[in-house]
């Protein structure tokens, strides 16, 4: 992956194995000679690819008329002298001007859409959807199913279920899940293409052909009603503003008499020895920062009485906490170092904290992975695992 930068305020890249030109930032250049090489980086990955190409604007939060005009150009142009290749422009619906500058160009190319990536009730998606979260998440996913692999039978999970995973990300719970319980059914749905291209080519690695990878949208499935035996949505509660939205549909695809099991965390409850009161103090600062967002990573034990509200009979609850003792202590660093570099190198940037406020934030970090790697250090992430049954 190569990345040009024109200014702090804006970034372009291009990523080769998923065929997508990524954007982010602010472009409002004074002439087209500014942005040159984005243009370059642009029309070189149009070059490279075939079948599918993907113009991630998402994260792209105003652009002047001169960089739309010249993008259009290198898009409409390619779209003629290459009428066999799909350019998929993508837009986010929170920021309304991209959708109403953007749908234009399918009516001057047949071959160009736009697709509008949804995250009016997801605030949260742009933060976790960094590419360089990908590795991350893998390794978070295997810390906490050293736990879920045992609290899932207790949840109702066995083997032969129809089982789906909503907000499946990268999809690597979908493929511990179709290891270990054998289901008659496998399918995972996110609304992140680079993750589920990601998921795919995993699967496609490990000769997996069974899991049923699908693009939606969690809060509009297209699913049928009363169709999955067992339906999971971990880490993803907590990132939606209005979470009863997705658990409505989650109880809509359930049947009746199946399960919904999710996982959500509680921040402020992060901890670590040494350093115990500089760690306590970061990650209470977390969850207030989230809830700038319109999130609440203190969702965790909050998990029975949602349930409950949106129908759901028969509530289980319980907790587990990942800790540095769980596997290799540096992997457990590894995810408190990525959480920093979101937090408080992206998060808190954009609420617009002091540069002193920041470094006290990442101070406790810090002082996280001293607990997490020292000899005689503890450091611990807590979680809590909730299911329901839906009613007969």
């Amino acid at each position: 992956m190569t990345a040009i930068t024109f200014s702090p305020a804006f970034t372009t890249q291009f990523d080769t194995s998923n065929q997508e030109f990524l954007a982010a930032g602010v472009c409002r250049p004074r002439s087209i000679a500014d942005i040159a090489d984005d243009l370059k980086v642009l029309r070189d990955g149009i070059e490279t690819v075939k079948g599918v190409f993907y113009v991630n604007l998402k994260r792209v939060a105003h652009m002047n008329s001169t960089a739309f005009h010249a993008l259009s150009r290198v898009l409409v142009d390619a779209s003629r002298s290459r009428p066999e290749l799909q350019i998929v422009v993508v837009v986010s619906s929170v920021v309304t001007w991209a959708t109403q500058m953007f749908r234009h160009l399918g009516e001057l190319s047949p071959n160009i859409t736009m697709e509008v990536y949804d995250s009016a009730f997801y605030p949260g998606q742009t933060f976790v959807e960094n590419q360089s979260f990908i590795p991350i998440l893998r390794t978070q996913t295997k810390m906490t199913w050293r736990h879920e692999r045992q609290i899932l039978p207790r949840h109702g999970l066995r083997s032969g279920m129809t089982i789906a995973d909503i907000c499946c990300g990268i999809g690597d719970f979908a493929m511990l899940v179709r290891k270990e319980f054998n289901p008659a059914r496998m399918v995972a749905l996110d609304h992140s293409v680079a993750s589920l291209d990601y998921a795919r080519s995993v699967a496609e690695q490990f000769c997996v052909r069974d899991i049923e990878y699908t693009f939606g949208d969690a809060s509009q499935m297209l699913f049928e009603s009363d169709q999955f035996d067992f339906v999971t949505c971990r880490h993803s509660l907590q990132i939606f503003d209005r979470p009863e939205v997705l658990l409505r549909e989650l109880f809509r695809i359930c049947k009746p008499g199946g399960r919904v099991y999710i996982t959500n965390e509680k921040n402020s409850h992060c901890l670590g020895e040494p350093r115990a009161d500089s760690i306590q103090w970061t990650y209470t600062e977390v969850a207030k920062l989230f809830r700038h967002f319109d999130m609440d990573v203190e969702m965790g034990p909050k998990g029975s009485r949602l349930l409950r509200d949106a129908g759901f009979d028969d509530v289980k609850i319980e907790s587990f906490m990942v800790t540095n003792h769980d596997g290799d202590p540096q992997e457990f660093a590894d995810i408190i170092q990525a959480w920093e570099d979101v937090y408080a190198g992206e998060m808190a940037v954009r609420r617009g904290d002091t540069p002193e406020f920041i470094k006290r934030f990442r101070q406790g970090f810090a002082d996280h992975i001293f607990a997490a790697l020292h000899p005689r250090g503890y450091a611990g992430w807590p979680i809590w695992a909730a299911s329901g049954q839906k009613p007969l």
